[in-house]
């Protein structure tokens, strides 16, 4: 592949030339071969289009809408696509949601005193409770303990019984649409099985019913799952706050111990911080012959801590997204790889032998084929665990240093990270009046909330996130970054002061009036939640203008997996243009393409916008922003 094929960033093209010299299979050369002929993206039809399925023992099956082949169930090849959709969303929901059953086991565990965390933000814990109609009378303990029990008693309602959180949470002017609709959600787990059971074969093969179902879902997920988790992990953990932060491949330095968490939960992360600050960790790396021990942060794991603490000489930096991870490990760098829930490659142990390193699963939802040593995250049991991750690296740091040879000379720049909405609050005097005054002037001719993965689809790592960045800047659109595109962001600059000069004059003028960088770093995927509630309160600070006719666009250049195809859906149920790209696998489905790009707009005020052009991709978004501008008579 050629450079630009490979990533945008020069880090990783870097360490790709020293994975191929050492002949290690890699992330590149499996896409590369997974493509027909001569062209990596060139793949099955049937596949490509979503027209395919293997649910029973009469398939699989392929469908084909243009001469009414169906499946041999007689379903059709929209009803095919739309299937496999909603079994993506339930695996995306699942999982968002075993992140936050997890919050919520270690609030409570850190409520009684039993972790090495502490409640950070009581403030926060006593706002949220008292929003969710929570009494905040008593000790810090006593509320969480109420909030816990309150969230968890939702999550288990069943899917005919009105969720309470959404009920508070949601802007009404959702909640009546979604009521007429009938996809307001009850629990998340009740609307996991809802979702589960209607994809059985011969359950609901309608295309349309099955995308409200997604959406129903979707609801439950983004209020019930994602705000909850990303609040409490606030309570726990501070509110995120803007400040700087070392990004790129280049926070690896070989003469120390580097212990890397990595995924997306970040609780042994922040204890393993803990730890590594205490003198004695340091003391026992310098006798191994290390310069001392660092904490490096991860892929989503790493955004969830940089939001919220401060850099120092032990909790060091951040590397970058999913896709660098093999490039990270070969770096030649790594002493323990601390892999938790999402975002650790079945691949990891051939590079765990080759450049010597530790690899430790710790959740239960995690395993490597060969990988036996595991330590799976218990909220009581954090600071020991932390402590015997730490002496793995430790012990693993003679035996790497000695035989391994790094890369080194590899790029380190830093970023702004720490966004949310308190932080933008703050940073705007303690109101949005300024940030709805720079809309309603056209100083800023809208937001964009970037919510997106990283793929090598169609182009090479980050590279169509960060053109489509550049595009909307330079527009005078406002970019709010979330996800592994957050990343991918950061690393190439974007979340940086210099950026401004990038923007356009208007935004320009902005950045430098407010002192922030023309892309917020507003943290993970997790957080699209937490941009939901931000853009209800800009309809709300408004006089109460109806979500889709904001000036707000949802944006995912590079979406990947399972967690981003419901959170596109939950942007269509929300009501916003949303940009997704490659292409998703349902183009085998006409009437479900018609449904999600077309008719959508008449039912919920979302729709669906494809486009792998970056400039014919931004136009479009111009085109809705400044139709809902003319709307809004601003």
């Amino acid at each position: 592949m050629e450079k630009e094929r490979i990533s945008y960033h020069k880090s990783v093209q870097k360490v790709y030339d020293r994975i191929k010299k050492d002949g290690i299979v890699n992330i590149w050369d499996r896409y590369d071969a997974q493509g027909f002929g001569s062209d990596p993206d060139k793949r099955c039809p049937f596949c490509l289009k979503g027209a395919r399925c293997d649910l029973c023992s009469n398939g699989p099956c392929r469908a084909d809408a243009s001469i009414d082949k169906r499946g041999v169930c007689g379903i059709t090849a929209d009803g095919m696509a739309m299937r496999k959709m909603l079994l993506r969303n339930i695996m995306g929901a699942s999982t968002y949601h075993y992140h936050t059953d997890t919050t919520i086991r270690t609030l409570r565990a850190t409520a009684k005193g039993k972790t090495p965390y502490k409640i950070s933000e009581p403030e926060k814990l006593r706002s949220f409770s008292e929003r969710l109609g929570l009494d905040v009378d008593g000790s810090d303990k006593e509320v969480a303990l109420r909030l816990c029990e309150f969230v968890e008693k939702d999550f288990n309602r069943p899917f005919h019984d009105s969720s309470k959180i959404v009920e508070i949470l949601a802007p009404e002017e959702r909640q009546e649409v979604w009521k007429k609709l009938n996809i307001f959600p009850g629990g998340i787990y009740g609307e996991m099985m809802l979702s589960t059971s209607s994809c059985l074969t011969n359950i609901d093969g309608y295309y349309a019913s099955l995308a409200l179902k997604a959406m129903r879902l979707g609801i439950a997920m983004a209020y019930q799952s994602q705000i909850v988790n990303e609040f409490c992990q606030d309570i726990l953990f501070n509110v995120p706050k803007p400040h700087k932060m070392r990004v790129n491949l280049g926070v690896l330095d070989p003469d120390y111990v580097n212990v890397l968490p990595n995924g997306h939960e970040p609780f042994l992360g922040f204890a393993l911080v803990q730890e590594a600050r205490k003198q004695e960790w340091q003391e026992k790396a310098k006798e191994v012959g290390a310069k001392g021990l660092r904490i490096i942060a991860n892929i989503e794991t790493g955004q969830e801590m940089i939001q919220r603490w401060e850099m120092d000489e032990i909790f060091y930096g951040f590397t970058g997204n999913w896709i660098m991870q093999e490039a990270i490990l070969a770096s030649g760098c790594v002493d323990a790889f601390v892999a938790d829930m999402n975002c650790s490659m079945p691949i990891d142990p051939i590079y765990a032998k080759k450049y010597k390193f530790k690899l430790i699963p710790v959740s239960e939802v995690v395993a490597f084929e060969g990988i036996k040593e595991r330590l799976d995250y218990i909220p009581e049991e954090a600071e020991t665990q932390a402590s015997k991750l730490l002496q793995m690296a430790v012990d693993n740091f003679k035996e790497r240093h000695d035989s391994i040879e790094p890369v080194l000379g590899l790029d380190i720049n830093e970023a702004i990270v720490g966004f949310s909405t308190e932080s933008i609050l703050d940073a705007l005097g303690g109101t949005l009046d300024p940030l709805l005054d720079a809309l309603k002037e056209g100083t800023i001719k809208g937001i964009a909330g970037l919510v997106s993965c990283t793929s090598l689809r169609d182009k090479g790592q980050d590279v169509h996130t960060v053109d489509i960045t550049k595009e909307l800047i330079k527009r005078d659109i406002l970019v709010l970054s979330m996800g592994c595109g957050n990343a991918a962001l950061q690393v190439a600059g974007l979340c940086s002061q210099e950026a401004q000069d990038l923007a356009g004059p208007g935004l320009k003028a902005l950045c430098k009036q407010l002192g922030i960088p023309p892309v917020l770093s507003y943290g993970t995927c997790t957080d699209t939640g937490r941009i939901a509630d931000l853009i209800a309160a800009v309809s709300d600070a408004l006089g109460g203008v109806p979500i889709p006719d904001l000036p707000i666009v949802a944006v995912a250049p590079e979406y990947m997996e399972q967690k981003a195809t419901i959170d596109a859906i939950f942007a269509l149920a929300f009501g916003l243009y949303t940009y997704v790209n490659p292409i998703p696998t349902v183009t085998g489905g006409p009437d479900l393409v018609n449904l999600l790009t077309q008719d959508c707009k008449d039912i919920t005020g979302g729709i669906l916008h494809v486009e792998t052009d970056t400039i014919a991709a931004v136009d479009a978004m111009m085109e809705h922003i400044e139709k809902n501008r003319n709307k809004l008579g601003i």
